[in-house]
């Protein structure tokens, strides 16, 4: 089978950042950047986890790009945006007459990927019916058109990408052991955003200077206490998250709007978890974590009383000027929107 001139199915919603974007400073992002790199130049199967908006697609391209299949097709689909009753003819194509709306012989996205890599996002919602099928292509390299009888061999390379622990989802039923056993290959987990703060500066000024541009806008440099309250944030989405906070700044182009848009967002997503502060010793880490929930409370009371500093004093019983000091010391004070105090 030839190969297919290259088709992209991804959202396409940011451009292919550079290395030293996606991978960054941190520490735990350089361990992935060493196994990304490792399984890049191998043909084996590929299972990459992590929560959701944490980088998985762009990691895959990363791999893609790095592989000896670079210059083939780099073929993207979402499993759980496609019905079950339609997913399986997107992804194995299907034979002219083998149903009702089957006019023509249309192949699938396992033929476009040929020479090259296909991703199956989202693999945990994969209808079981159709893992079967795709363990067959894992295995063998050879798979069947809907409707047709002829046996088609390919070379493809497939990254998986989930969200989901697929050791609960086997545990359940929904997932199959054999098919888990092979999409696993090998593995590389994308670590949460929130514990790779330090790469949170260059990431935000990339996703300025990308936005400007998309949007012919001309919107300021963030600032360093911005950065400070961007790093003390625990970002859910992760970076899907960040993109979209700092898309709302560039388009409204007010640094307030950000310091509005997290103080929203702590407030309706209050963490979790404590954070860990790894090698701090007890005192120092107590300190810490009394310094980040006293500006977490701060910043939600603020945005409770519209950044009227005089109300929310009232309401968090200290003085004018004890929550003015607070506001100074935690350095949030250069982000905090400007609003009248009487």
């Amino acid at each position: 089978m030839s190969p297919v001139k290259t088709a992209n199915l991804s959202n396409g919603h940011l451009a292919i950042p550079p290395d030293d974007i996606i991978f960054g400073q941190s520490q735990v992002m350089s361990a992935v950047r060493q196994i990304a790199q490792q399984t890049a130049a191998v043909q084996l199967p590929l299972l990459i986890c992590g929560e959701t908006g944490t980088g998985k697609e762009v990691l895959a391209n990363y791999i893609h790009r790095r592989s000896p299949r670079k210059d083939g097709p780099f073929v993207k689909i979402s499993c759980a945006a496609i019905p079950a009753s339609l997913l399986e003819a997107e992804l194995f194509g299907y034979e002219q007459g083998s149903f009702t709306s089957a006019y023509s012989t249309k192949p699938g996205l396992v033929e476009l990927a040929d020479g090259g890599t296909l991703v199956l996002d989202n693999i945990a919602e994969l209808d079981v019916s159709i893992q079967a099928k795709l363990l067959q292509l894992l295995q063998d390299g050879i798979f069947t058109r809907i409707g047709g009888e002829d046996e088609l061999k390919i070379d493809t390379r497939i990254i998986c990408i989930t969200h989901r622990n697929l050791q609960d989802e086997i545990a359940q039923g929904r997932f199959r052991l054999d098919l888990f056993h092979r999409i696993n290959g090998a593995s590389l987990r994308v670590p949460e955003l929130r514990e790779r703060v330090e790469d949170i500066p260059a990431i935000a000024n990339y996703l300025v200077d990308l936005f400007n541009k998309t949007f012919d806008t001309a919107a300021a440099p963030l600032s360093p206490a911005l950065f400070r309250r961007l790093q003390q944030y625990r970002w859910p989405g992760n970076i899907r998250e960040l993109e979209n906070v700092l898309r709302r700044y560039v388009v409204i182009g007010n640094r307030e709007s950000i310091a509005e848009d997290i103080a929203r967002r702590s407030f309706a997503f209050p963490p979790t978890e404590l954070p860990a502060h790894r090698g701090l010793p007890l005192r120092a880490r107590t300190q810490q974590l009394v310094r980040e929930v006293e500006t977490q409370a701060i910043l939600r009371v603020l945005y409770l009383n519209n950044w009227n500093r005089r109300k929310s004093a009232q309401m968090l019983s200290i003085s004018y000027r004890a929550l003015l000091y607070k506001i100074r010391t935690a350095g949030i004070g250069e982000y905090c929107p400007t609003r009248r105090d009487d």
